[in-house]
């Protein structure tokens, strides 16, 4: 037979594949191109897998749980010795902080489930409430004052509320709420209604926190204003003069409180000074460089010892530092990194204008009151006494920050696409998808004349 000349039936592949030969049974295929074809290959995997459509979904869910779970042993580990030497049982912070985390669990799911209209709907009611608490804390024989600022309310027994933390979420839902409006209706190129009444009530809350001598919580909601004026689209002039009369008010501030000032004068210092004035961020930094790249080990701190004042509070990130060392502090911080990346995706990649308003204030918010904690216990800022989000002692703090978590996964899920990939993944979604068009298949094939399929 030539050698050209082809079997009837066969195809001319068939003929070629007989004088190849198949790889043996369990014989390693060689590699497809070099290392660095296989580092590209790797990479555009990597992006596949981040452009998904639940990738801001899972890190918010993922990054905010970790951060809670861990802040949660830290705050047992750090507080033990504080409870033991007030007479308390050495679990007493970690049962009112894990209590706290509960109720903050229910207020983030049922802020996740919540439609954006009803979220749009509690904007002024939060509010409104908000500055009713506020109001309270400054009667006499109501608010409470520890450590110096009038910030609080009791609830009776060991249970405290501070309504100041709740502000921060007030302004962003109710803000969000007023700048949305005002953008469908083409308002906002002006900046009488860019700045009126935003900036007016902002500064109501400010001076309810200002008169408590709250200054910390103060900075944060001035962030937090800031960071609406940006996504609002504020001329760069206007947003320099806001931020310049804002710096001024600060300075006064700080200039006319000699407590401020010896807060400022400790920045960078390495010895606790004249009368142990810089005591805290001194131990603070004790703290972290003990700690090593993997820490002296869970529970073995010799600051908590009451060497380090707040260490279960606002210097709770030096406790870290100290027991899980560089490693465990890194790790805070790429969760952080990773819960600012997600809600900055989510208001970027929004079509709403509410939701990319409320989701860039809570970034804003959660974000910069980190950098706040964090660049205190470092030294690199002055101490300002507000807690590390999710991770410090204090259900007054906790509960409004997974309720705005909440926020920020119920806008994830109201993304087109990951609407329709959360969709997919239901049960019997599949079985719904494909019951029809089996149906008609099935039908097809009993129309044909002949009896093959």
């Amino acid at each position: 037979m030539p050698a050209k000349q082809m079997l009837p039936g066969r195809r001319p592949s068939a003929v070629k594949a007989q004088g190849r030969k198949r790889p043996a049974p369990g014989a390693k295929r060689p590699a497809r191109g070099g290392p660095l074809e296989r580092l590209r290959r790797t990479r555009r995997q990597l992006t596949k897998a981040w452009d998904r459509p639940l990738t801001a979904y899972y890190l918010i869910f993922g990054s905010s749980l970790l951060i809670t779970v861990l802040g949660l042993v830290m705050v047992y580990s750090a507080s033990m010795i504080k409870a033991l030497q007030l007479g308390l049982g050495d679990a007493y912070f970690f049962k009112k902080q894990f209590l706290a985390a509960a109720i903050g669990g229910v207020l983030l799911f049922a802020a996740s489930r919540m439609p954006v209209k009803l979220h749009r709907a509690l904007s002024y009611p939060v509010l409104a409430g908000t500055l009713f608490l506020m109001v309270l804390v400054q009667v006499p024989g109501i608010g409470v004052s520890i450590n110096g600022n009038q910030n609080w309310i009791s609830l009776g027994g060991p249970f405290m509320l501070q309504p100041s933390e709740f502000g921060k979420l007030a302004l962003i839902l109710w803000g969000a709420d007023l700048l949305a409006r005002k953008g469908d209706k083409g308002l906002l190129t002006q900046w009488k209604h860019l700045l009126v009444p935003l900036v007016p009530v902002a500064f109501l809350l400010l001076g309810l926190i200002m008169l408590g001598g709250d200054m910390g919580t103060a900075m944060i909601l001035g962030a937090v204003l800031f960071g609406l004026l940006w996504l609002a689209g504020a001329p760069t002039r206007m947003f320099a003069a806001v931020l310049v009369f804002a710096g001024v008010i600060v300075a006064l501030l700080i200039k006319t409180s000699p407590h401020r000032m010896d807060r400022l004068t400790c920045l960078g210092a390495t010895d606790p000074g004249r009368n142990d004035l810089c005591w805290q961020g001194v131990h603070g930094i004790y703290a972290l460089a003990s700690g090593g790249w993997f820490g002296s080990g869970l529970g073995a701190s010799v600051e908590k010892w009451g060497q380090l004042p707040e260490a279960h509070t606002d210097f709770i990130f030096a406790i870290t530092g100290e027991e899980l060392g560089l490693a465990g502090t890194l790790s805070v911080l790429a969760l952080f990194a990773a819960l600012g990346y997600a809600g900055i995706r989510v208001a970027g990649r929004t079509e709403d204008s509410f939701v990319r308003y409320a989701a860039g204030g809570v970034t804003t918010w959660i974000t910069a009151q980190a950098v706040i904690n964090i660049g205190a216990v470092l030294g690199l800022l002055p101490i300002a006494g507000v807690p590390l989000p999710l991770f410090s002692y204090g259900g007054s703090a906790l509960l409004p920050t997974m309720f705005a978590v909440g926020l920020l996964i119920a806008f994830a899920r109201e993304e087109p696409a990951a609407r329709a990939a959360l969709a997919m993944r239901r049960p019997g979604a599949g079985w719904r998808r494909s019951g029809p068009i089996w149906k008609s298949m099935r039908r097809r094939v009993k129309r044909r004349p002949s009896g093959e399929r």
